[in-house]
């Protein structure tokens, strides 16, 4: 692939404030230097991918239109839109790589009026429904021809320009849509969503399978390998591909530090983008460390409320928004990582009011306006009649478990500019552009589902990107509560880092397979060959060569003196090694030491190497000694203790010993077992029996208490006496004292006599310098070892991803009987089609089973919620009898679902996939089909409001998947049934219409 023209245009400029007011002179200075940066251009990197073999044409699509272009806007345009409507003129496909608050939008508003203009049909997708309407919104009060398709709204669907959800383009695709084949231009907004690890896989779908001659308008945050992208689809639409990618901010940023309990702020990033090392290590010495008297903290998860115990006035956060608004920088955004402690902050704004009396009067217009099309009973749950006097302050809170229309009222009273703080989480920083002057973290970590960890730079960049008001601010301004101890190259990572690349999320799943299988092609292999997964794997070839090629050339230059020689005693040497560990292996199993792991005996344990890149060739390892304190079982999830023997068991010991303790960059305390003559501190620390190289026949008399550190060392120094006296450390002789007499055992001791004899004979072993040579051999065979696995990685790149996981679960879905052994797809795999919001072979399964017939609507649909409830409760209420039966019979068919594709050799673990099936709302959802109001089913329930509205939403979704799949193979009985559930579960608040149609 070629590239034609690589432009940089301008220079960036921006002017270093403080975050005080400045005085009128200097306000002055500032609004001339603001004036003059206007003026000048900023940076925009042009670039373009070919696909190979392609000739540019000089036709432009502006020169057909007499050089007029299809939209004009009231201001002047940056550069970086200005090149990517140049190339939409010149009727290209463009990928604009820019932050949050850049102006995207302007080269989508000019792709849809060409569009129509030309009388073309055009595709708007978004990662989100909400965000569909949003733009549904906009562009309709702009262009009156645009319609929206959502899987919740259709509306105009015959229109030229459809907004819609990535998940319905792609379901569009699969069936064959007319409209497919009318679209000219397909317009991906966040198309960075593409590394998204569960939902990422439907954009490189969609994409693959676009119209061929279509054209495409992505637009994306600033990801650093924006070229790759687009040589991807030069490469699989065989058309050029333009980047225009710009780090421009047309409001500079300001990065301050709030130390927990401190008081102040410390600029650590000024406008220009320095770090100011001295300030942040002033910052995280003013941290004011928890008192004695706090709760402790749990998996570095830091108080409630950013201060240990105090709310209301005192709480760091209050100070916080106190000092915001009387420096004005307020509207403010403050994120936080979890739902519930979003209320709690905004909870401790009690004595807070921001807002005059005119505004509370238009809030509660607005907001009484928005709610008017709820029922009586509605209006009066818990969550909108708490959300008014805290709106009327112009304080908001915004996050999932939000009713989506206050939700939506919440938006549209910030963007009113009627609230002037709000506490949401991450979500908020996706989408419509509603930016504030000042962005807050509560956190600098979050939990991801598995553990606690720091923020990326690509999460800081996009949340922070909220900061600053285009035209209205001179500077944004972002503040990070710290409560940790955090080190500066972790602050700078992520102050300072790059932005997340575009990687591949690419996965299989049945229901993409079998919609190949079933396409005009009928070839899945396709999409994987296509596919941006295998195109970075494809990439990686020529620097794995280079690799191979440079430690093969390293690994040739080790000339070795005599080295079969030398290489036959190496081998000895490994042979002897490996013996060894046999030994040790059976003398300290459980069996065998554990009758010897008495309180005070010497015992001699492997110890930490400080140097990892010099391997020892003695016949021990490094190696050091302690006092043994006892021994204890380690126990393994669902384990049933009575079954097991003592021999089959995991033992770990404590034992004392000389440690050198280390943090990392999370604050988590790291031991390290070094010499006990070395630095450290005597320490008592766990560690596996495995580690044992020798127990002395020797102990220790223990004292009755061993907290003192002085006991301990002074324990310490009994045992370097003891070594002094007995540099054998007495150990127990296995045969003699530990009675072993196993037959394993008395083989490997034989053998290793029958080595030892080898070594002094080995011609050799006394050769000078034997040592030295050892070493360099033992280097180049791992260099062997390292360009054969290099070679191996090759080979595996130049095959088809998933080639093997695509050949299992194709032999999944014909032992199913979903396909036939020449890839026809029957009945079953009819309706697995069909279902792409749910798991799709336990399903239809239940459906083939009759279950679904059997029951009662009500029963179905709450059966059906465990498909589609995600969130993880803990001391949910089990559903009643009756519904905990049919829980059963779902557990049953996943498991047997699960383990033939552990049969046909899909990776998969049974019990993580009979988990993901939940009953937490089968009782909640049970009681809206039964005519339940949303008021009484709270009280049941212990979720948020909002998250059970997207449950019920996302249920309907799947049922009106199933009608059509219930459709596709003629089970009109069923399809009815479906029907009548959607009637029963469609309705009142969980079905509100969107604010923003």
């Amino acid at each position: 692939m070629g590239s034609l023209k690589r432009k940089l245009i301008g220079e960036p400029s921006s002017s270093e404030t403080a975050l005080s007011p400045p005085p009128k002179q200097q306000q002055r200075e500032d609004d001339q230097q603001q004036q003059q940066q206007q003026q000048e251009q900023v940076t925009c990197l042009h670039d373009v991918s070919y696909p190979q073999g392609y000739v540019p044409s000089n036709a432009s699509e502006a020169a057909l239109h007499d050089n007029k272009p299809a939209k004009e806007y009231p201001f002047a345009l940056d550069p970086f839109q200005s090149e990517a409507i140049k190339c939409l003129d010149n009727g290209e496909s463009v990928m604009v790589s820019a932050h949050t608050s850049a102006g995207k939008t302007v080269v989508a508003l000019y792709a849809i009026a060409m569009s129509l203009r030309n009388k073309q049909r055009v595709i708007y997708t978004s990662p989100i429904k909400a965000l569909s309407n949003q733009k549904y919104r906009e562009f309709k009060e702009e262009f009156s021809d645009v319609g929206l398709m959502t899987g919740d709204v259709t509306i105009d669907p015959n229109a030229s320009c459809l907004v819609m959800t990535t998940e319905i383009w792609r379901s569009m695709q699969y069936k064959g849509s007319e409209v497919t084949r009318e679209v000219a231009w397909v317009i991906f907004d966040e198309v960075h969503y593409m590394r998204d690890r569960e939902r990422g896989v439907v954009w490189e779908e969609s994409i693959v399978m676009a119209p061929k001659n279509s054209r495409f308008v992505f637009l994306s945050a600033t990801v650093p390998n924006a070229k790759e992208f687009a040589d991807w689809v030069a490469k699989v639409h065989k058309q050029p591909c333009h980047i225009v990618y710009t780090d421009y901010r047309p409001t500079p940023l300001q990065h301050y530090i709030f130390p927990a309990g401190g008081h102040g702020l410390y600029l650590v990033v000024d406008e220009k983008g320095k770090f100011r090392e001295d300030s942040f290590h002033k910052a995280l010495n003013a941290l004011v460390p928890p008192g004695e008297g706090d709760k402790k903290r749990e998996n570095g998860k830091r108080q409630k409320g950013l201060v240990a115990g105090k709310v209301g006035e005192e709480s760091d956060i209050f100070k916080m928004v106190k000092m915001i608004i009387q420096r004005q920088y307020d509207p403010v955004i403050i994120f936080s990582f979890s739902k519930r402690e979003c209320e709690f902050l905004a909870m401790q704004m009690a004595k807070m009011d921001l807002n005059v009396d005119d505004e509370k009067v238009n809030i509660e217009s607005i907001f009484w306006s928005a709610m008017d099309m709820l029922s009586d009973d509605d209006k009066k749950l818990p969550q909108v009649s708490n959300m008014l006097p805290l709106l009327k302050r112009g304080i908001g809170v915004h996050h999932s478990g939000l009713l989506p229309i206050l939700k939506e009222v919440i938006e549209i009273l910030f963007q009113e500019g009627l609230l002037k703080c709000l506490f949401a989480t991450e979500t908020f920083s996706i989408g419509l552009n509603m930016p504030a002057k000042t962005v807050v973290f509560t956190n600098v970590r979050k939990f991801d589902g598995d553990k606690f960890r720091w923020i990326s730079s690509g999460e800081y960049i996009q949340m922070s990107g909220r900061a600053g008001r285009r035209g209205i601010d001179e500077r944004g301004i972002c503040i990070l509560m710290v409560d940790d101890k955090m080190e500066p190259s972790t602050a700078k990572m992520m102050l300072k880092g790059n932005a997340d690349s575009l990687n591949s999320a690419f996965h299989l799943s049945y229901n993409m397979l079998l919609n190949q299988i079933r396409s005009e092609d009928g070839n899945p292999e396709n999409l994987l060959r296509n596919s941006f997964y295998q195109f970075q794997a494809d990439r990686h070839i020529p620097d794995l060569e280079k690799q191979a090629k440079v430690l093969e050339e390293e690994r040739d230059s080790m000339i070795i003196e005599e080295e079969d020689s030398l290489k036959n005693y190496y081998n000895l040497l490994q042979q002897y090694k490996s013996l060894k560990k046999d030994i040790r292996d059976i003398v300290f199993s459980p069996k065998y030491c554990l009758p010897f792991l008495q309180p005070g005996r010497f015992v001699c344990i492997e110890c930490t190497r400080t140097d990892e890149k010099s391997p020892s060739f003695s016949t021990e390892d490094q190696v050091t000694w302690g006092v043994v304190i006892e021994f204890e079982r380690v126990k393994t999830v669902n384990e049933d203790d009575e079954s097991r023997k003592p021999e089959d068991s995991n033992y770990t010991m404590n034992v004392l010993t000389r440690c050198v303790v280390s943090k990392d960059g999370v604050g988590k305390k790291t031991f390290k077992i070094v010499s006990l003559k070395g630095p450290g501190e005597p320490l008592v620390v766990s560690v596996p029996i495995s580690k044992i190289i020798s127990l002395s026949s020797a102990r220790l008399p223990m004292p009755k208490d061993i907290l003192p550190v002085q006991t301990r060392e002074n324990m310490l120094k009994s045992t370097s006496e003891f070594l002094t006296r007995n540099s054998s450390g007495l150990p127990l002789d296995p045969e003699t004292n530990m009675g072993i007499r196993s037959g394993s055992y008395q083989k490997a001791v034989r053998r290793i006599e029958a080595l030892e004899s080898l070594f002094d004979k080995h011609e050799i072993a006394k050769s000078p310098l034997i040592e030295q040579k050892l070493k360099v051999l033992h280097m180049k065979q791992e260099l062997s070892a390292k360009i054969k696995s290099i070679k191996r990685q090759m080979r595996s790149s130049t095959e088809l991803a998933f080639k093997d996981e695509l050949k299992a679960r194709k032999r999944v879905l014909r032992r199913l009987g979903y396909v036939t052994s020449d890839d026809v797809v029957e009945l079953k795999g009819k309706v697995a089609c069909e279902i792409s919001s749910a798991e799709e072979l336990t399903l239809t399964e239940l459906m083939f089973n009759g279950v679904l017939k059997d029951l009662k609507v009500e029963e179905m649909v709450s059966l059906l919620s465990c498909f589609v409830w995600q969130e993880k409760l803990k001391d949910a209420a089990k559903p009643r009898e009756e519904l905990e039966l049919l829980f059963t019979q779902l557990q049953d068919t996943a498991r047997r679902v699960a383990k033939a594709q552990l049969e046909a050799k899909v990776q998969i673990d049974v019990e993580s996939f009979m988990n993901s099936f939940r009953p937490d709302i089968m009782e909640a959802v049970y009681a809206w089909a039964k005519g339940s109001k949303f008021y009484e089913i709270m009280e049941i329930t212990q979720v948020f409001e909002g998250s059970l509205i997207r449950a019920i939403r996302r249920l309907e979704e799947v049922l009106q998947q199933l009608i059509l799949a219930a459709k596709s193979i003629g089970e009109t009985e069923l399809e009815s049934k479906f029907e009548d559930a959607v009637s029963k579960i469609k309705r009142d608040i969980v079905f509100a219409a969107s604010l923003y149609l």
